[in-house]
């Protein structure tokens, strides 16, 4: 598969090394700020400057949107609507709107889109989640969540990922591109809601009510279906800090990826055994290319893109953009929880076909009690107008008969 990358973020450029260091994928183009290629050991075929003429190329099969967060929201549409496979930077924005649009045409074009979000696929927090589900005697209820981090872009650890033949320095944000620390308010969003389900509630505290890059932060909040969590982001921690702590109906566990050369997991079952596990350093780019390729087959087989995770096995649907869609919502929350000092609530409606339908009829129903009133006013003077009043009331009528003798479609 031949590729695209727009942009320089660090992100998309370790996404582009795993693809091309797999042997199964060619860096076709690149458009973005000048990059050291001799140094980070991948060159492109071509380097253009505008990505239109990079999206006019039949050639090319996927895009990694990778620019700067005021540039990336565009590059993204644009990139969905060319028709190509898509790899987006987390986040896609700086607000919600660009994961819904991102979604809607999607939707349309049926192609795999995927966020860069990367936490989930980490071979501790995949164990650990696993423990969560299969914990004897029953499966295990998560009471408390407890995770600190020094989020620091130098660090390899907190990049999950350490490159090889001296890349890492060539990868490090401040030479070739943000991390976005300061437009992200909680980066792992897609870890907690991995290991706890749907998050309810946020709450967020920073020093002011408009919280500058780098500056400490703590998130609390609840699941939604049960259990609470807490999180320190804190720049006062030592380099490297990542350790989360779980404590569960059955199960106590903690995970630590502090070290930079390995992953460790110690966790105590209902009998009260101690369990420790261990991990070497593990490089998430290359397991998203595995998520990306199985999505890319299941699109090839009919079965559509990311869009459609439910048509996916649960191994290839650990990612979704839905994970993308609900990290941006929840920085949000994060965000109007520091600026109004109060707690954000997350709603999650389902649109089906009868809460859509409802919804019109409601919307409808109000304009025509309205309008009747009017009708009735002028039909003082205008007597016919009784009847229109009749033929309104009886196709709304006939409007809600017809919805209940017509056969509701089979939920997929």
């Amino acid at each position: 598969m031949r590729f695209a990358l727009l942009g320089n973020h660090a992100d998309g450029l370790k996404m582009a090394l795993a693809l091309v260091e797999s042997s199964r994928h060619e860096f076709a183009a690149y458009s973005g700020p000048p990059i050291p290629w001799e140094k980070l050991g991948i060159r492109p075929d071509r380097v253009i400057g505008d990505i239109e003429e990079i999206l006019a190329d039949p050639k090319i099969d996927a895009v990694i949107v990778a620019g700067d967060l005021s540039q990336r929201p565009n590059q993204l549409r644009r990139a969905l609507q060319s028709e190509r496979h898509v790899l987006c930077v987390a986040p896609p924005g700086d607000s919600p709107d660009i994961t819904y649009e991102a979604a809607m045409i999607q939707s349309d074009t049926r192609r795999v889109l995927l966020p860069l979000l990367l936490g989930s696929l980490h071979p501790g927090v995949q164990r650990l989640r696993e423990l969560i589900q299969t914990n004897q005697p029953s499966p295990a209820v998560i009471r408390l969540i407890e995770w600190e981090q020094n989020r620091n872009p130098k660090s390899a650890a907190t990049d999950g990922t350490q490159m090889e033949h001296g890349k890492e320095s060539v990868l490090n944000p401040h030479l070739i591109g943000g991390s976005d620390t300061d437009s992200g308010y909680f980066p792992g969003w897609e870890v907690l809601q991995a290991l706890g389900g749907p998050i309810a509630e946020v709450s967020a505290f920073a020093e002011q009510t408009i919280r500058p890059p780098h500056e400490p932060l703590l998130v609390a909040g609840r699941f939604e279906h049960g259990g609470l969590f807490q999180a320190v982001l804190s720049p006062f921690a030592p380099e490297g800090t990542w350790r989360l702590r779980l404590t569960a109906t059955f199960l106590r566990a903690e995970l630590d990826l502090s070290c930079s050369n390995k992953a460790h997991l110690s966790w105590t079952d209902a009998a009260g055994a101690a369990h420790q596990e261990e991990w070497g350093i593990a490089n998430p780019y290359r397991e998203m290319v595995r998520v990306f390729e199985n999505a890319v087959r299941t699109y090839e087989q009919g079965g559509g893109g990311s869009g459609s995770g439910e048509k996916q096995s649960r191994e290839e649907a650990v990612m979704t953009w839905q994970d993308a869609i609900r990290a941006a919502e929840l920085d949000d929350a994060a965000r109007r929880s520091v600026e109004r000092r109060r707690v954000s609530a997350l709603e999650y409606p389902e649109a089906t076909e009868e809460a859509s339908f409802k919804g019109t009829m409601t919307m409808i129903g109000c304009g025509m009690l309205w309008l009747i009133l009017v009708l009735l006013v002028l039909s003082r003077w205008f007597p016919v107008l009784l009847f229109v009043i009749v033929i309104m009331l009886t196709v709304f009528l006939c409007l809600q008969v017809l919805r209940a003798i017509v056969r509701k479609s089979e939920k997929p």
